[in-house]
């Protein structure tokens, strides 16, 4: 039987967010301790870097991008695909290259504006209320996806101020991470694949249609600055403010979303469709919702983008927990009441996303069914 007290193992096997229990968590070392920033900065974005083979001229070229004279405010993590036994040499080489202070991780550490932290070998990271926490691989070798891992973490820990980059690399790593990134309203750029040795990794990520920005690693860091700066001014947020868009600019919007791609979003929750114009206004630089109306007019490519922002799917098992009790209360008994045993119980879960709301469905009908102590044949459809 599969109760909802199994369902945190099932939503982390589901989710990929994979979980591991405090005996493989990395103890502390002794090494120097990590020194304190000077100028504080109390809430900034932390950018996920990943690469895997090719990795090593990406993060130099990047690097190499960023301005020698100011701060970017703003950390970065770096994960790169090593061989177990195989030492580091990124925090060497990006040292070269940046002003920043350079850290191979160490379990709990702090994360701190203007510095880059390095995955040491053999383990996979995550970030949890800002730390960086170091765990020992639980998937064999070959499979394993490290940058997935760390995306998922960074997604869930810093909602709309996680920013993923996708470098040269074999494989779809980051992908699956991407996708969280982009749920929680951060934003996600790829290396270009002209510039790269290996295209596998940003080929996957540009193909899911999610990706903000696609450039050579040597843009990306002036392109990154301006998005920060526009993003996380002091300027206030639509949804944060009784100063919504006017009704008859969204209505506009929805005009055009329904002429170039067949769907209606004037129905949606305001403030989702709020966070995802804004995140779009952000992503172009454009501080007036009027200007960006005019600008959807005259670019479709960004009617599918914001069409594509709008479509992420955000999802967990027994999300929206009253429609869930309401579901097992008064809807599910009713679905068996006066049925003969021979009867074919099915149900229709449409807009899933990707499955978890079907698979709390089937928990839900599966106690009531042991609960009751009858048997049917359910079936459940998931679109």
């Amino acid at each position: 039987m599969t109760t909802r007290k199994d369902n945190k193992k099932n939503a982390t096997k589901a989710s990929g967010d994979a979980k591991t229990s405090d005996a493989q968590a990395i103890k502390p070392t002794s090494h120097k301790p990590q020194e304190p920033i000077e100028k504080p900065v109390t809430v900034f974005p932390i950018v996920g870097i990943g690469a895997s083979a090719g990795g090593l001229a990406a993060f130099e070229a990047f690097f190499s991008g960023m301005p020698t004279d100011t701060d970017p405010d703003m950390a970065f993590v770096l994960v790169q695909h090593l061989a177990p036994d195989h030492s580091s040499i990124l925090t060497d080489l990006i040292q070269r290259y940046t002003r920043m202070k350079v850290y191979q991780v160490e379990n709990g550490m702090q994360v701190q504006p203007n510095c880059a932290y390095i995955i040491p070998p053999n383990r996979d990271m995550a970030l949890l209320n800002g730390t960086l926490q170091l765990l020992m691989p639980f998937a064999p070798r070959g499979q394993r996806l490290p940058i997935d891992f760390f995306f998922r973490s960074l997604a869930q820990d810093q909602h709309e101020r996680a920013i993923g980059i996708i470098l040269s690399g074999t494989g779809s790593d980051g992908t699956s991470g991407a996708r969280a990134i982009k749920a929680e309203g951060g934003i996600v750029m790829a290396q270009d694949t002209e510039s790269t040795e290996f295209n596998g990794m940003p080929c996957s990520i540009i193909a899911t249609g999610l990706v903000d920005y696609v450039m050579s690693p040597a843009e990306m860091p002036a392109q990154l600055i301006k998005y920060v700066k526009h993003a996380f001014s002091k300027r206030p947020a639509l949804i944060n403010t009784t100063v919504v868009p006017p009704q008859a600019i969204l209505n506009q919007i929805f005009v055009l979303l329904r002429g170039q791609t067949g769907h209606d979003f004037s129905l949606y929750k305001p403030k989702t469709i709020y966070r995802r114009i804004e995140r779009r206004m952000a992503v172009q630089q454009i501080d007036n919702i009027d200007l960006y109306l005019r600008f959807l007019q005259r670019n479709p490519a960004e009617v599918n983008a914001l069409f594509a922002d709008l479509l992420i799917g955000v999802t967990n098992f027994f999300r929206d927990p009253d429609a869930f009790m309401a579901l097992e209360k008064q809807i599910i008994p009713t679905l068996f009441l006066e049925k003969p045993l021979s009867t074919t119980i099915r149900i229709w879960s449409p807009g899933c996303s990707s499955g978890e709301e079907a698979y709390s469905i089937a928990i839900l009908v599966q106690e009531y069914l042991e609960l009751t102590q009858q048997s049917y044949q359910v079936q459940i459809f998931a679109t």
